[in-house]
Order: C-alpha cells, then sequence, then structure tokens
C-alpha cells in the first residue's frame, strides 16, 4: 500500500471484475459496445444491463468517460473511458490517456465516490508501451489528488506479473513505499 497525500494508492495483480469497489474504470473502445481484454471482461462478468446503459450513452470520444451501473459485479458502478491506440507517440496519445484517467476521477467525483480500480488503460491491444502508460496514469492520479481531491482509495488491478512490476517500480521511485 502506499499514500499519496491522504490517499491510499493499491497495487493488485488480478481481475478487476471481483473488486467491491464504488467503481472499476472499463478500457473501453469508443462505442462502448464491449470487445476484448478488461472491455470484454467487464461486459461478461456485469451482464447485459452494462450494454443496455451504454447503448442508451451512444459512445464515448477518446479520453473521456461515461458511467453506468456494475450489473453483477460486486463494485457500484462502471467508468468506461477510452484510452488512445498508441500510434508511435506523436498523435496526441499522452494527452488522450492523462485525460482518460483524470476524467473518470473526475466522473467518481461528481457521483460522490470513494474507492475506484484502474486497469493499465491502452496497454494491451492499443498497444501503449507499459512504462511509458505507467507514468502517465500515476501523474494524472497524483495531479488529480492535488487539484481536486475527495477519492480515498485507488487501485491499480493489473493482469499480470509484469505489469505489477513496473507500477511498483514507478511508485516506489515517486512516493516509496
Amino acid at each position: 500500500m502506499y499514500e499519496y497525500k491522504g490517499t491510499k494508492i493499491f497495487l493488485i495483480e488480478g481481475d478487476i471484475t471481483t473488486m467491491a469497489v464504488d467503481a472499476v474504470v472499463n478500457a473501453a473502445n469508443n462505442t462502448l459496445l464491449g470487445g476484448g481484454g478488461v472491455d470484454g471482461a467487464i461486459h461478461r462478468a456485469g451482464g447485459p444491463t452494462i450494454l443496455e446503459q451504454c447503448k442508451k450513452i451512444g459512445g464515448c470520444p477518446t479520453g473521456e468517460a461515461r458511467i453506468t451501473t456494475a450489473g453483477n459485479m460486486p463494485s457500484k458502478y462502471v467508468i468506461h473511458t477510452v484510452g488512445p491506440i498508441y500510434r508511435g507517440g506523436n498523435h496526441n496519445e499522452a494527452k488522450l490517456l492523462y485525460n482518460a484517467y483524470y476524467n473518470s476521477l473526475k466522473l467518481a467525483i461528481e457521483y460522490d465516490l470513494k474507492t475506484i480500480a484502474f486497469p493499465a488503460i491502452s496497454t494491451g491491444v492499443y498497444n501503449y508501451p507499459k512504462e511509458e502508460a505507467c507514468h502517465i496514469a500515476i501523474d494524472a492520479v497524483f495531479k488529480f489528488i492535488d487539484e481536486v481531491g475527495g477519492i480515498d482509495e485507488i487501485y491499480f488491478v493489473l493482469f499480470s506479473k509484469d505489469n505489477y512490476k513496473i507500477y511498483e517500480n514507478v511508485l516506489n521511485s515517486k512516493i516509496g513505499k
């Protein structure tokens, strides 16, 4: 467990769909209609309720976030955000990825949510380099805590040991254990 200005930050290697938090973040695509990786897992675990609510929302631009209930998952809500597809780093990807994290946290505050779990957005089929994506995620979270605050616990739920080690190293370098 780490702590940054009163917000507890946890690293977990595991399945984000099992998290009993106020909101899990879905690394969605622009349609919000399901896909592979985290997106597919969340839609499968949450059941048809999530898909029906996503259809009513009508999509989400890259870097923005939308919210639905969590269906059959133990969390209360799903915050769907769209990270960028990595195309070499010269197409505003860093800013879009930063915005995906920051806007997810903004939406959590709007709904008075205190605990949130993030996957490693854009690092799967969207091919964002994992270490660079991790630095962006941590920077966005820290900046949000500095500017807004209000989140008690942030979980980074990482599907692989590889991603877990990257997050652990970056957090240790930024705030120590």
